[in-house]
């Protein structure tokens, strides 16, 4: 069987200030194109489909005409939600959809049920897993002891009906430990999201959404896919791609990827004024590519911005790159603690003030008190 990883779509997103929904319609064109071409038996969408809770009427259209796109290919969908998206707004018609071949898991109520393909090979198991938060899998648990969220994920994953003889696929949006990130991701304070990776042994591909550079952790089949667009200047040198999961039998994965070409590249262009104003700087360039202009001159030229715009028509960025702004970024730099959690920042404050570490059970308390906190303020 063939699939399509997807996630992290973030329908209806801006960046600096721009609406990316025409460059989101066309790339989801081009998956769809693709989708003709090489006929994947089903796509998945591994969370972040809109990029807010609430999603604008526009997001919802394209979302609905992806999927209607998708369904007149006859290629089936698995969808969930991740992080920025609602959960109860998600699954509004997930029910009557299931019979289009569109599948939206609904949010975690205690117990995972697989979908069942079958090939030639026997049975294919389709698991489905939302965004997860300790306190969500302690209360539909009843496990208070629940703390982290690696304790969560492995509270849900042993509370599981698995048979290891027959082929498992997981779609799941969280953050495992060793991923590298972008400045695109929203993710919690120190890392204190993550998951251990070695939880999902026992499936044969993990579709990972939630981190927006196309990656595995560890083995290949533990994988994010990134997301299809470029969303900050940090990811102006990644690829944006589909990826593709061919399954034979138990233990045969092969995994490539399928290259997607944006309407409007993302750059970073430096130099001076002159040299960026010059026709022969940016003639034959596309210019209206997203940029981000970092002006190299001493000296600051008069309404630049504004001129460099007549010029850049999507300047998404620009800064001054000089002595002066360099000496200002020396005087104002603060050398940054080591990332922590806020539940180790209080293990530090509490060593100062009492002359001695907290105790095992006075750590754990402090994690799910500073956990509670945090997931009550979605940060």
């Amino acid at each position: 069987m063939k699939f399509f990883h997807l996630s992290d779509l973030h329908l209806g997103k801006r960046v600096n200030e721009f609406s990316m929904l025409e460059d989101q319609w066309d790339i989801l064109q081009k998956i769809v194109t693709l989708a003709k071409d090489y006929k994947p038996d089903a796509v998945f969408i591994a969370g972040d489909v809109y990029d807010k809770s609430m999603p604008t009427v526009e997001a919802v259209q394209l979302l609905d005409r992806f999927l209607v796109w998708l369904n007149e290919l006859n290629i089936t969908v698995f969808m969930i939600s991740g992080n920025h998206d609602s959960v109860e707004r998600m699954a509004f018609g997930a029910d009557l959809l299931k019979h289009s071949n569109v599948h939206i898991v609904q949010s975690y109520r205690g117990q995972l049920v697989p979908i069942v393909l079958n090939d030639e090979h026997g049975n294919l198991n389709m698991w489905m897993l939302p965004y997860l938060k300790p306190a969500l899998v302690r209360r539909e648990l009843e496990r208070q002891d629940i703390i982290t969220y690696t304790e969560a994920m492995a509270a849900v994953l042993s509370n599981i009906n698995l048979d290891s003889s027959e082929r498992n696929i997981l779609l799941a949006h969280q953050f495992v430990t060793g991923a590298e990130t972008s400045e695109s991701e929203e993710l919690y304070i120190g890392g204190s999201e993550n998951i251990d990776g070695s939880l999902f042994d026992a499936f044969d591909y993990v579709a990972l959404g939630h981190l927006h550079r196309p990656q595995h952790i560890g083995r290949k089949s533990l994988r994010y896919c990134g997301t299809p667009l470029k969303y900050s200047f940090s990811e102006v040198n990644d690829h944006k791609t589909i990826t593709v999961i061919d399954m034979g039998k138990k233990g045969e994965v092969i995994i490539s990827e399928l290259p997607l070409e944006p309407t409007h590249e993302m750059r970073v262009i430096r130099g001076t004024y002159d040299e960026l104003m010059s026709r022969s700087h940016y003639q034959g360039t596309n210019t209206d590519d997203y940029v981000s202009i970092v002006l190299t001159d001493e000296h600051e030229e008069p309404d630049a911005r504004r001129k460099l715009e007549m010029i850049y028509k999507n300047l998404m960025g620009f800064k001054y790159d000089n002595m002066r702004t360099n000496a200002a970024s020396t005087f104002t730099t603060v050398v940054s603690a080591e990332k922590k959690t806020p539940a180790q920042h209080f293990g530090d404050f509490f060593k100062m003030q009492n002359g001695q570490s907290m105790n095992d059970e006075q750590a754990k308390y402090a994690t799910s008190l500073f956990s509670e906190i945090f997931e009550e303020a979605n940060i």
